[in-house]
């Protein structure tokens, strides 16, 4: 029985791990006839918005449905026992100093490792060059970014805790994945979204929940789609 409901956990953290929905929802949009990349060789904002919206509702979807396969709360798994209120303030206090480490992290990385930036620009900050590719980022980085991936973060290292090897082994896991998952960013990216990862798996363990994680997430993702957006309006003011 153990070893059934182990292998059950097995495949749902496969499963909600982003790599194969994301990889299924890209191939059926770009069958459908939208194209993962721009006229010039970038990557479509267009395609990535609507391949993480429907990512977004996907995931969300199968979490619920796995978490009702064994009558659990997702309240309970997912937002715990703490004061919302509070929690959001936690979250909301932490942002500052996650906005801090995303820049002076990469910052810091390209002066001791500059072999770790892999790429000449980050790609999504290309997408904030007009008010409205930054609105639709900001959209696609808090919904996408901070709510959807500390849904998936928060379920994920729930099953590490019930079934597969513990807490420690979950923030291990999915902090290594969610690092790798920002390759496409250069690899300076990579390290700094994995320590953020590791932090943001700890908040949920410590706190029972994803609610601080979740609004230190989104606020600092919208930090960096407006840092991204002047930095833009400053190239073409030059």
């Amino acid at each position: 029985m153990i070893a059934r409901r182990q292998w059950q956990s097995s495949a749902e953290v496969v499963l909600c791990s982003g790599f194969p929905t994301q990889l299924f929802l890209s191939s059926v949009v770009t069958l459908a006839g939208l194209s993962p990349l721009t006229d010039t060789g970038g990557l479509s904002l267009r395609f990535v918005a609507v391949v993480s919206a429907a990512d977004t509702v996907l995931l969300g979807v199968l979490i619920g449905w796995f978490l009702h396969l064994r009558h659990e709360s997702p309240r309970r798994v997912l937002l715990g026992d703490r004061p919302v209120s509070r929690e959001m303030a936690v979250g909301l206090l932490l942002a500052p100093a996650v906005v801090v480490f995303m820049s002076g992290g990469i910052w810091w990385l390209r002066q001791v490792l500059p072999g770790l930036q892999t790429v000449p620009e980050n790609p999504f900050e290309l997408m904030a060059g007009s008010p409205l590719g930054a609105m639709v980022l900001l959209l696609v980085a808090v919904g996408a970014g901070g709510v959807r991936e500390e849904v998936q973060r928060g379920f994920l290292l729930h099953r590490f805790r019930e079934d597969l090897g513990g807490p420690v082994n979950g923030l291990v896991i999915t902090s290594v994945v969610f690092g790798l998952g920002h390759v496409v960013q250069g690899w300076d990216a990579v390290l700094v979204t994995g320590a953020l990862g590791a932090f943001w798996g700890t908040l949920y363990y410590t706190r029972g929940g994803i609610l601080a994680a979740l609004v230190s997430h989104a606020l600092a993702n919208g930090a960096q789609v407006g840092f991204a957006y002047l930095k833009g309006l400053e190239v073409l003011g030059s």
